[in-house]
């Protein structure tokens, strides 16, 4: 039977390797969709593993879990991939200590299932990356014994748009962009995952796609460190740079409101501009905008320090000894994911600094397995916040969980990141930061 009428008619067998924050999602959205899905994830590679990582992502649609978890086929053996007509890769792409993009993940899904890829079957890699990796890196594993893609085997590339806790958009409703370097490989993936989401947008080639994600991402760090960079020069000067941007978005064209913070977390805006600085370093291309704007959004952290030692100044304290509270280390808010998150980055320097750090975070209750300084630290309860207890707090993640006004009440310095807590009272100073 040809793949287009195993689409059709729900009978392919779809394999999704990588079951994280977007693979887990995907693999259920498939099976909701009637396909037989198989998860291959040697870390989440049992049905118990599936479910408490599915309690992890208590953001998603109760219609995206339950049965349909249950009907996932998880398993860490390669095994698994024998016989399946549709191979879906969301494995990590992170950076290297030098910021230079780590495909060994990318390079090992690829040879896995290049081991039992069997023919008319299609492979769409879905991990973030610089264009050029379908053609240049994944494809040449694919055929590292002489199946070629699209013949034997078909190839695309179809970047991944989860936001992790956004219960405004389910996967099915975000547009797919879909990409290949032959009309057969963009034929079967547009018709596989217009079974799937409402709407399919085809690009010409692998590249192309690509590059649509790492654009959106870019668009995003360029503009975020913008507003970072604003808030420290209007600091200086007087201004506030919350009231400006709350003004500048009445405007109804032209403008678009992003907001600044202690930093920015997660996997994607923290790495994916770096790997198109890489992709244009190799082709002669300086890329100052990315490469600028990386380094604003990652000296926040420290800003945000030097606001908390002036503070603590006033107050004739140091920074060394001080107990200082952090609240959220969830890299956004209401979530537990705390891959790069700015937080982190900030307990690291306070400890650096000899002060007594401690954290809340409803989403995080311990840091274990984050090694060093973390790996004691869990997260305090409501009640144990109190100004005898703590001279300093700094909100990073505002959780809608927090109750601001009983922390408020509870503080008397806070360091705010994020404008949730208004303006100083005479019981609480609230420094912006």
């Amino acid at each position: 039977m040809s793949l287009s009428r195993l689409i059709n008619e729900r009978e392919a067998t779809v394999c999704v390797l990588g079951l994280g924050y977007v693979g887990l999602p995907l693999a259920l959205l498939i099976a909701r969709k009637g396909f037989e899905v198989r998860g291959y994830d040697p870390v989440v590679n049992s049905q118990e593993k599936l479910e408490r990582k599915l309690s992890s992502l208590h953001y998603l649609h109760e219609e995206e879990s339950g049965e349909a978890a249950a009907s996932i086929s998880v398993s860490g053996d390669e095994s698994l991939l024998d016989g399946c007509d549709i191979y879906i890769v969301c494995v990590p792409t992170p950076l290297t200590e030098r910021d230079e993009p780590d495909l060994s993940y990318v390079v090992e899904a690829a040879d896995t299932i290049e081991r039992h890829v069997s023919s008319g079957a299609l492979v769409v890699l879905e991990s973030t990356t610089y264009p050029g990796t379908t053609r240049e890196v994944f494809r040449p594993r694919l055929e590292a014994n002489g199946k070629i893609a699209g013949s034997d085997f078909l190839l695309a590339y179809s970047p991944e748009r989860e936001d992790p806790g956004n219960r405004s958009f389910r996967t099915s409703d975000i547009p797919k962009v879909v990409g290949a370097d032959d009309e057969a490989s963009r034929e079967a993936a547009f018709r596989f995952y217009s079974a799937l989401v409402k709407e399919v947008v085809l690009v010409s080639s692998s590249a192309a796609a690509e590059g649509t994600k790492l654009l959106e991402n870019i668009y995003r760090a360029v503009n975020i460190s913008l507003v970072n960079e604003l808030k420290v020069a209007y600091e200086a000067l007087g201004v506030d740079i919350w009231e400006v941007i709350s003004a500048a978005a009445t405007k109804p064209f032209g403008f678009q409101a992003f907001y600044p913070g202690p930093g920015i977390g997660g996997h994607c805006i923290p790495v994916d501009p770096f790997y198109l600085a890489h992709r244009a370093r190799e082709a002669g291309i300086p890329a100052r905008f990315i490469e600028l704007a990386g380094n604003v959004n990652r000296s926040m952290p420290e800003y945000v320090l030097t606001r908390l030692e002036h503070a603590l100044a006033r107050r004739e304290k140091k920074l060394s000894g001080s107990r200082v509270l952090v609240l959220g280390v969830a890299y956004k808010p209401d979530i537990s994911d705390t891959r790069n998150s700015p937080a982190l980055v900030l307990i690291r320097m306070l400890a650096q600094r000899g002060c007594d750090v401690r954290y809340y975070d409803p989403f995080v209750p311990s840091l274990a397995g984050h090694g060093g300084v973390f790996e004691a630290m869990r997260s305090l309860s409501p009640s144990d916040i109190s100004v005898d207890k703590c001279d300093a707090a700094v909100m990073v993640t505002n959780h809608s969980a927090f109750d601001i006004r009983k922390l408020k009440s509870a503080l008397r310095l806070i360091i705010d990141t994020r404008n949730v807590f208004g303006s100083s009272d005479p019981s609480c100073e609230v420094v912006k930061a």
